[in-house]
């Protein structure tokens, strides 16, 4: 193929660019700068094609984000084969953020964002970063930071995303401050030209009763305060030390004398009210405002109160803290650090009186400067480089990794056990193997007689959970349920007229008996005998067992040494198992040191109902106290076949 110089390269990669049907752009250019007369030099046939990329996308990005986007693309693919330069696509970005409006910019941004990974590839990111950096800034000082906030905040995102944490030039390593930022309000140069405020009473009080008051001496003094905020270096000057402790004091005891009251949780729909609204705004004002009329209303806002409380924490922190580039003289004396450290309990005393959740945040503004400490630190150590140590992981021990729950349940089914995956919830499911038979046992039968729950004169016949129940016990209880009717004409409409009915019927069907039984039966006998009547159904279907089949196996004492000498040097870590605290278990040393464990036992056995030896020897193999748990088991088995017997 006939070789071409660079002018013809740089044509033919512009003809290549403005074919809409080109497909595989990339591997077209490559080949045109492949065949590059041999003797031109590599820069000179990059700068070509360059040259190329740069016109067509002057020429075509007037109102086209998608084909700036493609070119910067394109140009990315292109860098990583070496046919330009790793810095070019960043340059073509800068150059399209210079020409363009803001709205243009911002829509843009995203596909920077979105490419914030490649730019960090170590291809692109050493000679891009100052680029970068200079069109992140650029950017910025074109934005305003009141009304283009959200802006702002992307360009500052991609900064940190982009940028490692030791990069030195996203630090502020000499601990400046923004002094541009200015707050500006009337009768600003009566405080900054004269050492004390005048004396007039104007007022600017508004006449809403639940507002503050607020005078023209505290409105100076309030928003002097910001220029403290903007310079914290300006407190070391004692005279202006004490002018700040000053304003200070009048602006605390108006926020202690004036509190807020709780208004409540915000509902989730309020909540999802304020958050459209907050997203439909088209602008954010970050700033406060400082006419005098507002002050009142903003001393009132929750919001404004903890930004200014907060402004004084994080001027406290800088002004007590070690900074490397402080000057000799920036330190504070005795009173004054006495002074900071009052203050500052103040004021955690009010953010916790702010509502709403005022402890809450006070704890997280605590955690907030709690972690700025330790980057002030890490900036005095010179901002050595992050890194994760290498060989110092901690391995888990065996004994501590977590098992899968479907190891756990198959090793409970083979000791025939149930594994619910709560402590408490497997205790209590294992307490009797069979659970179906545990429910029909006679501990389990809370049903009251009828009689004596129809007279209950603690109930109340307008009570629907009263009325349900005792509509339960009819139907279980007696026949006259099915059989009973109201008298000839009349309707009951209420279940307590037909319940107070039923009591009747009862009553009268006691006489009756008693005039069958004879005189010689007395009304004791009577009662007992229409109650067994009545119930009939219910003792039909009871067992004629006097006692519970799943009654809990207690130990013998004589069982507690045998169990405890299997148990041996163990014993402490059963007393674990079960809960005890170390006092507990030294307690038992103590009070019998030849033999704790039996002690230990003993209590075991005696204060807690539901531990029985079935439950001691599900805990000892759970322990793998193999020998121990055997023994339990043979005692079980041993007191069952006594039990059959």
């Amino acid at each position: 193929m006939e070789e071409i110089n660079c002018f013809v390269l740089q044509q033919n990669v512009m003809n290549i660019l403005k074919n809409a049907e080109t497909e595989d752009f990339e591997s077209k250019i490559k080949l045109q700068f492949d065949n590059t007369e041999a003797n031109i030099e590599i820069s000179d046939k990059k700068s070509a094609v360059e040259h190329a990329l740069r016109d067509i996308l002057i020429k075509n990005c007037v109102e086209n984000i998608e084909t700036v986007e493609k070119i910067v693309d394109l140009s990315m693919k292109l860098a990583r084969q070496d046919i330009i330069s790793a810095f070019f696509p960043v340059s073509l970005l800068v150059d399209v953020f210079d020409v363009k409006t803001l709205d243009f910019c911002e829509n843009l941004f995203t596909f920077v964002e979105q490419n914030v990974n490649v730019f960090k590839e170590p291809h692109f990111f050493t000679p891009c970063k100052n680029s970068l950096l200079r069109m992140c800034n650029d950017l910025l000082r074109r934005l305003s930071r009141s009304q283009n906030t959200v802006f702002c905040g992307r360009i500052l995102m991609f900064l940190a995303k982009f940028f490692p944490f030791s990069e030195r030039s996203g630090l502020n390593i000499v601990s400046e401050f923004n002094v541009e930022n200015i707050t500006e309000f009337e009768f600003s140069s009566n405080v900054e030209g004269t050492d004390e405020i005048p004396q007039e009473p104007e007022s600017m009080a508004v006449e809403d009763p639940s507002t503050l008051k607020v005078d023209k001496h505290l409105y100076l003094k309030f928003w002097a305060l910001q220029e403290f905020f903007r310079c914290p270096y300006t407190c070391y000057d004692k005279e202006k030390f004490k002018k700040f402790a000053g304003y200070t004091k009048d602006v605390l005891a108006a926020f202690k004398s004036f509190k807020l009251e709780e208004t409540g949780e915000l509902s989730s729909k309020s909540v999802n009210e304020i958050i459209q609204s907050t997203k439909d705004s088209e602008q954010f004002f970050a700033k406060f405002l400082t006419n005098p009329k507002l002050l009142s209303l903003q001393l009132g806002d929750s919001n404004f109160r903890r930004t200014i409380l907060v402004q004084y924490l994080i001027l406290f922190q800088y002004l007590v803290s070690t900074i490397k580039f402080k000057g000799e003289n920036d330190k504070l004396n005795n009173t004054q650090q006495d002074y900071v450290k009052e203050t500052e309990s103040l004021v955690y005393k009010l953010l916790n009186e702010t509502p709403p959740r005022g402890k809450e945040f006070s704890e997280a503004i605590k955690h907030i400067l709690k972690r700025e400490e330790m980057w002030n630190n890490w900036k005095n150590d010179g901002c050595k480089e992050i890194k994760r140590p290498e060989g110092h992981e901690k391995e888990v021990p065996e004994s501590r990794k977590r098992k899968l729950l479907g190891e756990e349940i198959c090793t409970a089914n083979k000791l025939g056990k149930f594994d619910l995956g709560n402590p408490e919830l497997t205790r209590l499911w294992n307490l009797c193997p069979d659970n179906l038979q545990a429910c029909k046992g006679l501990d389990r039968n809370f049903l009251p007689p009828l009689e004596t729950y129809l007279e209950n004169k603690e109930m109340s016949s307008d009570d629907p959970t009263y009325l349900w129940r005792a509509l339960r016990l009819v139907s279980k209880q007696s026949s006259h349920f099915f059989t009973l009717l109201a008298p000839p004409n009349e309707k009951i409409e209420k279940i307590a007229d037909y319940l107070k009915l039923f009591s009747q019927k009862i009553q009268k069907d006691k006489i009756e008996i008693k005039q069958e039984a004879g005189t010689g039966i007395d009304i004791e006998q009577a009662e007992a005998f229409v109650e067994e009547h009545v119930n009939s159904e219910q003792i039909d279907d009871v067992e004629p067992e006097d006692e519970n089949p799943h009654k809990a196996k207690k130990a013998t004492p004589e069982q507690i040494v045998e169990i405890a000498k299997a148990i041996g040097d163990d014993w402490q870590k059963l007393g674990k198992k079960l809960g005890l605290e170390k006092d507990v278990i030294e307690y038992f040393v103590v009070k019998k040191p030849d033999a704790p464990c039996e002690l230990l036992l003993t209590q075991l056995f005696e204060e807690n109902d539901d531990e029985d030896l079935e439950s001691l020897a599900y805990t000892l193999e759970g322990m793998k106290v193999i020998k121990a748990a055997n023994l339990v088991k043979k005692m079980c088995e041993s007191e069952e076949t006594m039990q059959v017997e």
